[in-house]
């Protein structure tokens, strides 16, 4: 499984992309990891050169929402992007619980999955896990870029 890891274009933490990377490939996951502050159009560009099985987003600094509802949109445009899998993660707001009512308007505007602050990381584990390998995604070279 090859998973785009990437964060919001307003988020420069790199932490948690570091931790999430460690993680994903600890449990055998192959991870290209962006970076913090990516532009929106980078992300897409990587994920149309890429073709990954699943892009994870990952905020912490409380701008999840925003960015995401723009990024989903733009991702979503995109026809060779529209059967990728896409999950967000981390602090979708600053509201703390009552943030949680955007998780789902994040999943119908096109997330598959969105995982709050306080979520475990074997949720996105076993989420990732789930997801159906596509024919297409299954006979593709093992191309890209070194992770």
């Amino acid at each position: 499984m090859r998973v785009l890891l990437s964060s919001v274009p307003s988020d420069a933490h790199t932490w948690n992309l570091v931790f999430l990377q460690l993680a994903l490939e600890q449990a055998g996951i192959r991870v290209w990891n962006l970076g913090a502050c990516v532009p929106t159009a980078s992300l897409l560009d990587a994920a149309g050169d890429w073709q990954p099985d699943a892009v994870v987003i990952s905020t912490v600094n409380g701008h999840g929402y925003p960015d995401g509802r723009h990024l989903i949109g733009e991702f979503r445009a995109r026809p060779p992007l529209r059967s990728i899998p896409i999950v967000i993660g981390g602090k979708l707001g600053i509201a703390g619980a009552s943030d949680r009512h955007r998780i789902r308007e994040m999943v119908r505007l096109g997330f598959d999955a969105v995982f709050p602050d306080d979520a475990d990381f074997t949720e996105l584990e076993s989420f990732l896990r789930g997801l159906p390998a596509t024919t297409a995604r299954a006979m593709r070279s093992e191309g890209g870029p070194a992770c």
